[in-house]
């Protein structure tokens, strides 16, 4: 009886932060694509959970058993998954430049198996992907991602529902991924498109020109000589996209701790 009354205020402790580090593990960067195995992501919530108890116990928390702890764990759910989304806007952007890049190219037909995401994917996208992913661990990415689970549970803590700014500030900002990509992708997609142009004045000049496949090659040339070129600068502007996400999630922590 002694045994069982240690241990069931530790299992109903370490069962809130499991939830939410297990739905951020989720949908994190790299963390949350399939080359983790579901096994790893649930060993590794739960040792995190055992390091978060300083930082939850002390609340009121609910029985797990009861309806409320039944919301409380959605709740948690939430409040993770929200945050890994956040903190995947970077990956995203960087995933959309390959997409765009690939199809402004030609390389959109040259299709391979992507055994990181289990899908069909292009095989620029999956560099991008790739580099994205040295840089996340160059910068400590998986560290960042332990930080802002631990100030979340002082933003938001267990039971004290979902913040509605954080929400709503997310959902707002998921068009900047779209932008974000398509700045990076506006120099190749800019310069690809002044030789098509070029190559349609030369195709009045010289109809009798097979100047169709000429054409192809030289853009796809071309579109890899201006991918050499922008490689380079991706890190940079991963970190910059990172420490944009990371301060709207301090913004939105802030007020939750304020309010």
């Amino acid at each position: 009886m002694e045994l069982a009354g240690f241990l069931l205020p530790l299992i109903g402790a370490l069962w809130w932060p499991f939830c939410r580090i297990m739905a951020a593990m989720a949908t994190a960067p790299v963390l949350g694509e399939g080359a983790v195995p579901l096994p790893v992501r649930a060993l590794l919530a739960l040792v995190l959970s055992f390091l978060m108890l300083p930082l939850t116990r002390g609340g009121a928390m609910p029985d797990p058993f009861s309806l409320a702890g039944v919301v409380a764990m959605f709740e948690q759910a939430v409040i993770g998954a929200v945050l890994g989304i956040a903190l995947q806007f970077a990956m995203a952007a960087i995933s959309m430049l390959g997409f765009l890049a690939s199809s402004q190219i030609g390389f959109s037909l040259a299709q391979m198996n992507d055994p990181v995401n289990g899908a069909v994917s292009d095989v620029i996208s999956i560099l991008m992907s790739l580099v994205a992913m040295l840089v996340f661990f160059a910068i400590d990415g998986h560290l960042i991602l332990m930080a802002v689970l631990g100030q979340s549970f002082r933003a938001w803590p267990v039971g004290g529902g979902v913040g509605p700014l954080l929400l709503e500030t997310v959902a707002l900002n998921f068009g900047w991924v779209f932008s974000a990509a398509l700045l990076l992708a506006l120099p190749i997609v800019f310069s690809t498109m002044v030789v098509q142009i070029g190559f349609g004045f030369l195709n009045r000049v010289a109809p009798s020109l097979n100047l169709f496949s000429l054409g192809f090659s030289l853009v796809t040339i071309f579109g890899l000589l201006m991918l050499v070129q922008l490689v380079r600068f991706i890190p940079e502007h991963y970190v910059a996209m990172t420490n944009q996400v990371l301060e709207m999630l301090q913004q939105q922590m802030g007020r939750a701790r304020g309010g």
